[in-house]
């Protein structure tokens, strides 16, 4: 709740630095946060997802320019790997194993 006050507090002293968090509500994917789905465009932007390491998903995207990146982030996906085709790797550390 402070982090909230505390970003609410910052975006009205700074409305053009602190940026809105996305308000896109997404269906659920099983074995991806609905927030995460958001960031990758929706779940009709998906064409699949798999994991392929202990703390990668592969996801293969429709259109790769609908992806955010500053949600991935936010919906506490560290980073991730463009690749060609609209594959993207997301590295989520052990969450993908349930650790």
């Amino acid at each position: 709740m402070f982090e909230k006050m505390q970003r609410a507090f910052w975006k009205a002293l700074t409305p053009d630095l602190v940026v809105d968090e996305p308000k896109v509500v997404a269906q659920v994917v099983s074995g991806l946060a609905p927030e995460v789905v958001a960031a990758l465009g929706g779940v009709d932007n998906l064409k699949s997802q798999q994991p392929v390491a202990l703390t990668r998903v592969r996801v293969e995207l429709r259109d790769v320019a609908r992806m955010d990146p500053q949600a991935l982030n936010l919906a506490g996906v560290p980073g991730f790997m463009k690749l060609d085709d609209g594959v993207v790797h997301l590295l989520m550390g052990l969450v993908v194993t349930g650790r």
